[in-house]
């Protein structure tokens, strides 16, 4: 993974009621590269049907921490599912990292998975399975569109609150109630 800060890494991409797509409705992406080839994010607010105890079984370790075990794993987005993501702070020699902002990292290695089994992992970190991905010019476009609007991302947002206030929270960051935009009402 290339860990070079890019022009929108850090941001949130929050979508807007009118974007139908079921893969991204109502979701929040971190993007945690982007660059003149495309952006990388990682869906933030959509639980997967797995929790991580689950997953870490299914790769031969067993979770110490029974809160951990049962915590949710995220679907990431539609791009590699069977690929694991953690978001998380704390910077430490982990095999396979990308530096999204400062104390804001991407690991796709399994080491981090068994150190956090073991209860050695970072203080605040999130497990999706796939990602979501851009291709070149592909993200300006759909900016242009007014398919998503953009905020800075916050270890609060992205650590603490539940999943299912993600979306409205995002929106809240820069003043916009989701609730009030068109194509939202009537939906549930």
């Amino acid at each position: 993974m290339q860990d070079v800060a890019t022009p929108l890494a850090n941001q949130l991409l929050i979508a807007s009621p009118a974007l139908s797509d079921p893969n991204f409705a109502r979701s929040v992406a971190l993007i945690c590269q982007h660059d003149d080839d495309g952006a990388m994010g990682v869906v933030v607010n959509r639980p997967s049907e797995y929790t991580l105890g689950e997953v870490l079984r299914q790769m031969n370790l067993e979770a110490q921490d029974p809160h951990l075990a049962g915590q949710v794993v995220l679907a990431g987005g539609p791009v590699h599912p069977e690929r694991g993501f953690v978001l998380h702070d704390g910077l430490r020699a982990w095999e396979s990292t990308m530096e999204v902002a400062d104390g804001l990292y991407l690991t796709t290695s399994r080491d981090i998975l068994e150190a956090m089994a073991a209860g050695d992992g970072p203080a605040h970190a999130i497990v999706a399975l796939g990602c979501a991905g851009w291709g070149a010019g592909q993200l300006e476009y759909e900016l242009g569109e007014n398919s998503w609007l953009t905020a800075p991302a916050d270890a609060e947002l992205l650590f603490a609150l539940p999943l299912e206030r993600r979306w409205q929270a995002a929106g809240q960051r820069i003043g916009v109630d989701m609730t009030r935009l068109t194509d939202y009402s009537g939906h549930a």
